[in-house]
């Protein structure tokens, strides 16, 4: 497409976020873009928008020659993959925001791409207005990206803050979060953490062309994080957070996990709250650099699908330089990390899996400790999710295995024995 070509839009979803690209769209008349028809579910529902412009009719759509682009943001993954694969096959350039479905299919799409040399682009689907997954696309060698972490999931960071800030107990924190419209009525996808690994498997895509599925990545949410926890952070002069992070270790290899963090007050991280988003990427050269915005909601939301919607003037593609022109990087859970862990009965926690244990506090009705895991003892089991337990990880949770074996030796040194 030339920049003076027009764009005819046949948008899937008008719920906060198709209505919000609706508007935005009336007040961007530059662009030289416009919704044809649009493809709702229900049909009886009043909108705001002429009846005309809507239909049930998926096909009518998909099948119109005159409609050059898709853009899809509903939520249910498997009907939003045949969308999007579908108008591929066909020749249509395709915008979506659906972050489960792009996280379940990676292979699948990056195939369709290659096969059709259709532009596929999903800014959206990540940190909403934030355009992370273009500055990673563009920005940062594989070579000399050493990490980045984020806060991904609006809505759980609107609980944490709460509980923070305003001393909520979770459920109290919850509601509030569901009154406001920042959380589900049935919010399990975000505070068991799903969004937030769908998320995070799509990041480590464009930052170190990993090719993932969320089953892959070590994860949790924020559904076990107690009051107790936040007074903790708070005697310690820390904050909690649902991080993703990934990681490349001495060994080449990629360490990557989306769990609860607690924060130090200097931390980037540790002023984004409510419902905000945010990103540390840190490289070689130009050391640690901050995303910030707003992660959820219609125009914020809408505004990512409107900046792929203007790119594909252009012809824009990911190149996906990380996967396809540099050695792709590889995940590992061969290393450690340092973890706090809340509990009410010291059965639950089996204490022989730790490399050691460095601070623990038995004396109330609520346990804790903290101590070092291995990532493969996280990854192939779930007692630390079980029984009320919380698991939250350090300020700078990752330890390598070299470390490990350096800080044995010194312990043994002090311990008047040799190490071998």
């Amino acid at each position: 497409m030339s920049s003076d070509k027009q764009l005819v839009i046949g948008l899937f979803g008008f719920g906060v976020v198709g209505e919000g690209l609706y508007k935005v769209l009336q007040q961007t008349p530059s662009l030289n873009a416009r919704i044809k028809k649009v493809c709702i579910k229900n049909a009886n529902k009043k909108r705001n928008a002429p009846d005309e412009l809507f239909t049930t009719d998926r096909d009518v759509l998909l099948n119109d020659p005159e409609i050059n682009v898709i853009v899809e943001v509903i939520n249910e993954s498997e009907p939003a993959f045949y969308i999007v694969s579908t108008a591929l096959k066909s020749g249509k350039e395709v915008v979506s925001a659906s972050k489960k479905m792009i996280a379940e299919h990676l292979p699948e799409l990056l195939r369709l791409q290659t096969e059709t040399g259709i532009s596929f682009l999903y800014e959206a689907s990540s940190c909403a207005s934030i355009p992370v997954i273009r500055n990673l696309e563009e920005y940062y060698d594989n070579d000399l990206l050493h990490g980045i972490r984020g806060i991904v999931n609006g809505s759980t960071n609107y609980i944490l803050t709460k509980m923070f800030e305003e001393k909520l107990d979770f459920k109290q924190a919850l509601l509030q979060a569901q009154q406001l419209g920042f959380a589900e009525a049935d919010p399990t996808l975000d505070v068991d953490g799903w969004d937030a690994v769908n998320k995070w498997v799509i990041l480590l895509l464009h930052a170190y062309g990993i090719v993932s599925h969320p089953n892959d990545i070590l994860f949790t949410g924020i559904q076990n994080i107690q009051g107790s926890d936040a007074s903790v952070g708070r005697e310690k002069n820390l904050e909690i957070r649902l991080v993703g992070q990934a990681k490349k270790l001495q060994n080449g290899k990629v360490a990557a996990f989306v769990l609860p963090q607690f924060v130090k007050h200097d931390d980037h991280l540790s002023f984004v709250k409510n419902e905000y988003n945010g990103a540390v990427v840190e490289s070689s050269f130009s050391d640690k650099q901050f995303f910030y915005g707003k992660g959820a909601g219609s125009f914020p939301t809408a505004s990512a699908v409107l900046s792929d919607i203007s790119a594909l003037r252009y012809d824009y593609k990911y190149e996906y330089k990380k996967l396809y022109y540099h050695q792709p990087n590889e995940l590992t859970n061969d290393y450690y990390l340092k973890v706090y862990l809340s509990f009410d009965d010291w059965n639950y926690i089996p204490k022989d899996k730790f490399e050691w244990i460095e601070e623990w506090h038995a004396e109330s009705d609520r346990k804790y400790l903290v101590g070092v895991l291995h990532a493969t003892e996280l990854k192939e089991n779930n007692w630390w999710r079980e029984n009320g337990t919380s698991l939250i990880l350090s300020p700078e949770p990752i330890i390598e295995d070299v470390e490990v074996r350096k800080l044995k030796k010194k312990s043994l040194e002090l311990a008047g024995l040799n190490f071998n």
